[in-house]
This record gives structure tokens, C-alpha cells and sequence, in this order.
């Protein structure tokens, strides 16, 4: 019998849990028939109760595995530990909060038998601020607008990925991560399933501002040259106008003579402008250098303080 892995990403999710977990068990209950079922939580050094709250749901359920991050790694650290982590020959990734509805996985999981290896869940409409409605939009076009590879637009991590994918996903060993532009990249058979997201049941989002602009710099530096081609024309540009100016001043002065320039000014502005120009580039080539340094330090992506798991259970970690 198959086996079906659900993975859920955990950090200060307490008032999330018993409702996540009772709402899972009551969906997948028609599963049971045709497959075995794994529940994996990975606690990514949660500062509440989240951790004995999942150890007491394991010390109960057999199917659930619990793995504790030993500090705070980030949400896509933590899906990429539960997918070292999951057994299954179909994994579901989904946040915690409960804006993924769990019975979508039921119609993820009828794509993933009618042969497709990817099957991600597409936000028809969203319970979210008109800022960050408005964000993700902008976050969405400008991505596919200047990516490398085709990532499909109002698309989350909640996804099924097949075994064989999983398997592919784990020789990308980069630390600034962007799944869902990685999963595009991989390739394989793909397609969407739309859903309507719900609002978040209970706590704080784990990705405010500051993160939300991390992750998106992520993901435009991990599949796109665009910035690096953009400070190329730019260069171009400055250079081009520099002569323009250079001409009309060499021009006024050899056949206006009597026209006088007023120059203090304008080279002040210019000055700053084209100062401020440099920084902004300095700013784009350190943001790929900064990776680059990240990457050739080598270190392990995440490190685990422990294992919840019941006997006979694989630990892939």
C-alpha cells in the first residue's frame, strides 16, 4: 500500500494545532482505505507550546512524526526538513494556519492518480489585507515577468509533489530558498487545482513585511539575472546622457559663446544622482555576492534537536 506524507511547517502555531490536527484526520479518513497515511510537523524552534503540544499528539498517533529544529531556520528550511523527513510516495505540503484548506488535498491527491507528479493548489481568491493582496500581485507579474523559468502566478508552497520529484528537490542544495520556483524548475508532469483560501485561523503570520521582502528578493535572485542585466543598461544609459550633456555643452560654448551656463546646480543634482545610481548597484551586486558567500561556506541547512517518531518509522533526515 502507498503511502501519502502531509508535511506542516510549525512556529508559534499553539492555538493552530488541535484544530489543524483534528480537521486533517476528520479529511483524510476516506484515504485510509487505499493508502497509509504520515502526518510530519516540523517545530522550527517555536517559542510557545507548539512542541508539547505535537509530542502529546505523536504519543497518541502513530502516523505523526514530530521533528524539532534546534532554533529557528525559516519556513522554507522547515518544509524542506519534512520533505527529507516524509516516506511517502506523494508528499502534501501546506501551512499550518489553516488558510490551506485540508480538503483541497483530497482533489490534489486525484490529480497526482490520474498521473501528474506535480500538482500545485492555485488561489482563485484570498481572505488577505488589500495590501498584501496587493503586494502578492505585484510580487507575482514582476516574477513572471523576469524569471528564468515559468512559475505559475498566485501560487503558494501548498502543493503535492510525487516521490520522484521529492527525490529531485533534495539534490538542490541551496540555502536561500524558493521552493515553488525550484519545483517549476524541476520539471515533470504539472498542473493546478484552484481553491479559495480561507482567512487564518488563529496567531500571527509568520511572513511580515520584512520577511515577505527577503523571500521575494529570494526568489528574484535565484531565477532571474534580470537585476545584473538592469544595471548593465543603466550604465549604458548614464553613459549616453553624460555624452548628450557633454555635446550641448561643448556646443554652447564654441558657438554661443555669449550664453552663460549655470552649472552649480545641476552638477550638485548630478553629482548625487549619479552617486546614489552606483549605491543602488553596489546594493544589487552585493545581494548576489551575499549569496554566492552563503553558499560556498557549505554549512548543513538545518540542525534537528529530536526526533518524535513511533517504532518502525523511517527517519530520512
Amino acid at each position: 500500500m502507498k503511502t501519502i506524507s502531509y508535511i506542516f511547517p510549525i512556529y508559534n502555531e499553539a492555538k493552530n494545532i488541535p484544530l489543524l490536527y483534528e480537521t486533517v484526520s476528520a479529511v483524510t479518513q476516506p484515504l485510509r482505505d487505499r493508502y497509509n497515511l504520515q502526518f510530519v510537523f516540523v517545530n522550527d524552534g517555536s517559542r510557545d507550546e507548539s512542541i508539547d503540544m505535537l509530542r502529546g499528539i505523536q504519543a497518541t498517533d502513530p502516523s505523526v512524526v514530530v521533528v524539532d529544529f534546534a532554533r529557528n531556520y525559516g519556513h522554507q528550511i522547515a518544509v524542506t526538513a519534512g520533505i527529507d523527513y516524509a516516506d511517502g510516495d506523494a508528499i502534501i505540503i501546506m501551512d499550518s494556519d489553516l488558510q490551506d484548506p485540508p480538503r483541497v488535498s483530497l482533489e490534489l491527491i486525484e490529480k497526482w492518480e490520474e498521473g501528474f507528479d506535480v500538482v500545485y493548489a492555485v488561489r482563485a481568491s484570498r481572505k488577505d489585507s488589500f495590501f498584501k493582496r496587493t503586494t502578492a500581485h505585484a510580487f507575482y507579474w514582476l516574477l513572471h515577468t523576469v524569471a528564468d523559468i515559468d512559475i505559475p502566478r498566485n501560487t503558494g508552497d501548498f502543493r503535492l509533489i510525487d516521490r520522484r520529484v521529492a527525490e529531485e528537490l533534495k539534490r538542490y542544495t541551496e540555502r536561500n530558498r524558493f521552493l515553488r520556483g525550484m519545483v517549476s524548475n524541476i520539471g515533470f508532469k504539472q498542473t493546478g487545482v484552484l481553491f479559495d483560501r480561507d482567512e487564518r485561523n488563529a496567531g500571527e503570520t509568520g511572513y511580515p513585511f520584512k520577511k515577505m521582502w527577503s523571500f521575494a528578493l529570494d526568489g528574484f535572485f535565484s531565477f532571474s539575472s534580470a537585476p545584473l542585466k538592469a544595471i548593465s543598461r543603466l550604465g549604458y544609459g548614464m553613459a549616453v546622457l553624460s555624452l548628450l550633456g557633454a555635446l550641448y555643452a561643448f556646443t554652447v560654448r564654441v558657438f554661443f559663446p555669449e550664453t552663460v551656463i549655470e552649472g552649480w546646480t545641476f552638477i550638485v543634482i548630478s553629482v548625487f544622482l549619479v552617486g546614489g545610481i552606483q549605491l543602488i548597484m553596489l546594493g544589487v551586486l552585493g545581494g548576489y555576492i551575499g549569496r554566492i558567500y552563503t553558499e560556498v561556506q557549505n554549512r548543513p541547512l538545518y540542525s534537528v534537536q529530536s526526533v518524535y517518531a513511533s517504532a518502525g518509522r523511517r527517519a530520512n533526515g
